[in-house]
């Protein structure tokens, strides 16, 4: 049998949340994203509705419920329930009381506005990502301006070498 090469961490990481993203239930994007520190992963999470909340592919979640009639995409957040990804992997690591200073998060999607806030507050050094988040021109320079606040930056992943 062949020797497989070892996936370096960034990939192998980045692997686990395209898989932890299908568990995600939102009707809109499915994000999955992991936290980990000296290599080591301390938690994971995806986009979806509280536990014990109907879930919002079961319309759950007004805003999501009714994105094409009503909302347009990347707007309205402040009424949707849906956690997004980032705010439970940092939920679930302080839910089990895990340190997060200085961890890295690999997501399947670029932080939004808000994430970012928080992912800065938590003090998460560095982020990868895959996919765009498309924020209101209006506010870029305060968008740049978040994400130059990462210790060890904000990096796209042009490609993750996925299993054959």
């Amino acid at each position: 049998m062949p020797a497989t090469a070892r996936p370096n961490f960034t990939d192998y990481f980045m692997k686990i949340a395209l898989s932890v993203r299908e568990r995600a239930n939102c009707r809109g994007r499915r994000v999955g994203a992991v936290l980990t520190l000296n290599d080591r992963i301390i938690a994971t999470g995806y986009n979806g509705t509280p536990a014990g909340i109907k879930n919002c592919t079961e319309g759950g979640c007004y805003r999501c419920d009714n994105r094409d009639k009503k909302f347009k995409s990347g707007t309205a957040y402040d009424i949707c329930i849906c956690v997004h990804a980032e705010q439970n992997a940092l939920l679930s690591a302080a839910r089990f009381g895990i340190a997060v200073a200085d961890a890295t998060l690999y997501t399947t999607h670029q932080p939004c506005f808000g994430c970012a806030k928080e992912l800065l507050q938590a003090k998460i050094a560095k982020v990868f990502f895959i996919e765009e988040w498309t924020h209101p021109a209006e506010v870029h320079d305060q968008y740049r301006s978040l994400l130059g606040g990462f210790k060890d930056g904000v990096h796209k992943l042009e490609t993750v070498k996925l299993p054959e």
